[in-house]
């Protein structure tokens, strides 16, 4: 982790890039902390890009994580520390440490107060900062918190660096609508370590209020670069919807996202003819894409203009006939279905709204379809868990198997069930907040168990994460200021987390395997996410009581 790197610019081959002349315009490197390959198929990053453009005396160009030697424009290879501006996108929590190292490696300081006017503004922006930016404070500028559509006018107005750079960022608190300056704000601690509140500076509001697009239609989000060097080699990716109505405990995206919003079906049939005038592969993207209204309309003008469509998630309880047959008539491979926990209870206990009877049906639907194999995901530490609930996954997916063998006869063909088993990291914003983490040896059991349990099952197979790097992701989620002191170390130590977890003055199981109180002060609540406190709350008790 934080080490991963892009391809070098030069080798890259894509259509659809923005070039333009350096004079007189702000530089902004739009920087993606991660491989050319992972960022390029991010399509918030993509729009992002193409808003920054959009201005005529803005300059954006793209940077990625480098292999190997310091960090180059993708456009015109210009060094990370030449730009006027650096804009981190965040999306991944494990990313954060690469921050660090472009930083570095592109001759930028670290921290925030050691940077002077001859140093780029440093500012971030994407899902992980809006969900919690303060593992990053002591080395980011100002975070945008919430969605970029809707604010990217008043940012580029006031990124006016003839000012001091205090002036500049002040402007950016006052001026812009989910800015949020770190310096402008001093956490206070209690003494068994809890946050006991985050103090404003003059001037500064106690609370920032997320952002949000209100209408999506106003702005669709289509890829505008296609390349082969990414995830989706060559696909036209267009988003659907933002945000979940179905409220997962354990998912922010059903959180941190509302209100759910969906576009209209005149506007994705636009993107879609957009789509095809570069490519036949589209894929539509959203977080419950098979709760989208118009879904079978595109559907069946995929099928009458020989598009070839994929789908990012659909749930097991809600697959229409047109849905599976644009994936039988994709060719695609593989499906995959998230039932995220084996038995009944633990499904009710993060509040899945799927059955057992869902999900065998949805395999066999799929199997019949003339899709051969299965991708199954499931967690495994979820809150209340029991070594009963662990042995259910390896129960259902002998289930799911005894179904996929079923339908797959009369076809001729038997294919692979694949279980992806992940260590469930609570995560702000979601009921789940205050549940501790379980600690690594609890972990490596009950992965074990599941291994075990398949191990001689024939056509199937266990991929598991390793519980260590969930653990630093879960240190990063929900830490507070003092986490960025245990980054700085890691970088320190170029990536060796073990020797960083031991070297650490800061305890990481505090912010890991504690369970919270539910008076405790949280280091994101001064973020207005749209979802009462108190709610979240009653949601977790009501987890909870299903033990």
């Amino acid at each position: 982790m934080g080490k991963r790197g892009s391809k070098a610019p030069s080798s890259v081959r894509e259509s659809g890039a923005v070039r333009k002349n350096w004079r007189n315009r702000l530089s902004i490197a739009l920087a993606f902390p991660n491989s050319y390959q992972v960022g390029m198929s991010n399509l918030g990053f993509q729009t992002v890009y193409h808003l920054f453009n959009r201005f005529g005396h803005v300059v954006c160009e793209r940077v990625f994580s480098p292999v190997q030697g310091a960090p180059e424009s993708v456009e015109s290879k210009q060094a990370l520390n030449a730009f006027d501006v650096i804009a981190f996108s965040l999306s991944f929590e494990n990313d954060y440490p690469n921050i660090l190292s472009m930083l570095h490696a592109g001759g930028v300081p670290l921290r925030s107060d050691k940077r002077d006017a001859s140093h780029p503004l440093v500012i971030a922006g994407g899902v992980g900062c809006f969900m919690n930016p303060e593992p990053l404070a002591i080395f980011i500028d100002a975070f945008i918190l919430g969605e970029a559509e809707p604010v990217i006018d008043q940012l580029v107005e006031n990124l006016d660096l003839e000012k001091p750079k205090e002036q500049v960022l002040a402007d950016l608190a006052a001026n812009v609508p989910g800015a949020y300056v770190p310096s402008f704000y001093q956490p206070e601690y209690k003494e068994d370590g809890t946050l006991l509140s985050m103090n404003p500076d003059p001037g500064a509001p106690e609370t920032i209020e997320r952002v949000y697009l209100k209408d999506v239609d106003q702005a669709p989000a289509v890829t505008k670069i296609y390349t082969e060097d990414t995830t989706f080699d060559n696909t036209c990716l267009v988003e659907v919807s933002r945000g979940c109505p179905h409220g997962c405990r354990f998912c922010t995206v059903g959180y941190i996202y509302r209100p759910v919003r969906f576009r209209s079906e005149k506007v994705l049939l636009d993107c879609l003819d957009q789509g095809l005038e570069h490519t036949k592969k589209i894929g539509l993207m959203g977080a419950a894409v098979s709760d989208l209204p118009c879904l079978d309309e595109l559907c069946r003008r995929g099928e009458a203009t020989e598009a070839i469509l994929s789908f990012s998630s659909f749930r097991a309880n809600n697959m229409s006939e047109d849905l599976v047959k644009s994936l039988a008539r994709g060719k695609v491979k593989t499906a995959t279905l998230a039932p995220e926990a084996g038995s009944q209870r633990m499904r009710d206990v993060i509040k899945k709204h799927i059955t057992e009877q869902d999900i065998l049906d949805a395999a066999q639907i799929l199997v019949e379809a003339g899709i051969p194999n299965l991708k199954l995901y499931f967690m495994v530490g979820l809150p209340t868990e029991t070594k009963e609930d662990v042995e259910e996954i390896v129960a259902l997916t002998k289930r799911i198997k005894h179904r996929f063998l079923k339908a797959s006869q009369p076809i001729g063909r038997i294919g692979t069930i694949h279980i992806s088993l992940n260590s469930f990291v609570p995560k702000p914003f979601t009921p789940f907040q205050w549940a501790p983490m379980d600690d690594l040896k609890t972990l490596k059991q009950k992965i074990k168990q599941v291994k075990n349990g398949l191990a001689r099952v024939a056509n199937v197979t266990v991929a598991a994460d390793v519980p260590r790097w969930a653990f630093i992701q879960a240190l990063i989620a929900r830490g507070d200021r003092r986490v960025g002191e245990i980054l700085e170390l890691a970088h320190k130590n170029n990536g060796n987390w073990p020797q960083t977890l031991k070297q650490t003055p800061v305890n990481p199981d505090f912010y890991v395997t504690r369970q919270r109180s539910p008076e405790e002060v949280f280091p994101w609540d001064f973020i207005d996410n749209r979802t009462r406190k108190q709610f979240l709350l009653n949601e977790y008790n009501r987890a909870l009581a299903l033990d």
